[in-house]
């Protein structure tokens, strides 16, 4: 490379580089997070299409959607400053955080009831509760576990 020659990238060097594909490096083109320049048939990546690739990338880490990251990605682009670009990272981080949380809270419920249900099944194979017992054993449980979903979704409306 000559001094005044910037760095380019084949899709099989960024491929290897980012342990992806180059199908998912095609793919991230073809919904315009990367634009590579041609030589003849071959795809040239520049060290920007790099660092947006890596910019997607660890958005794809981070959970969020391809059309967040492309807002991110344009705001790189757009060389606006990075206050900008930090402030809506935060307020994109900050709706996924909330919606991961929302789901930490659903699956603590729901491995609650998973928790019940076993003690209760324990109880029974134990032969701890007497045989006309058993039947009843899991009827409240079933019941219970429909009464709290509605209250769920309804603490998760008033939550939104």
């Amino acid at each position: 490379m000559s001094p005044g020659t910037a760095r380019t990238y084949t899709i099989t060097e960024l491929a290897a580089e980012f342990d992806v594909t180059s199908r998912a490096i095609r793919f991230y083109e073809d919904v315009g997070l990367l634009q590579p320049q041609r030589a003849g048939r071959n795809r040239v990546y520049s060290a920007g299409d790099r660092t947006r690739l890596k910019l997607t990338l660890r958005g794809k880490r981070l959970g969020l959607a391809l059309s967040e990251i492309k807002q991110l990605v344009d705001l790189y682009d757009a060389d606006s400053g990075s206050t900008q670009q930090l402030e809506a990272f935060v307020a994109v981080l900050a709706e996924h955080r909330r919606l991961l949380e929302q789901q930490r809270e659903d699956i603590e419920i729901t491995l609650a009831e998973i928790a019940q249900h076993e003690q209760r099944c324990r109880v029974l194979l134990a032969g701890q509760a007497p045989p006309g017992l058993r039947a009843r054993a899991l009827k409240p449980a079933r019941a219970a576990g429909r009464a709290q979903k509605p209250a769920r979704a309804a603490g998760r409306a008033q939550k939104r």
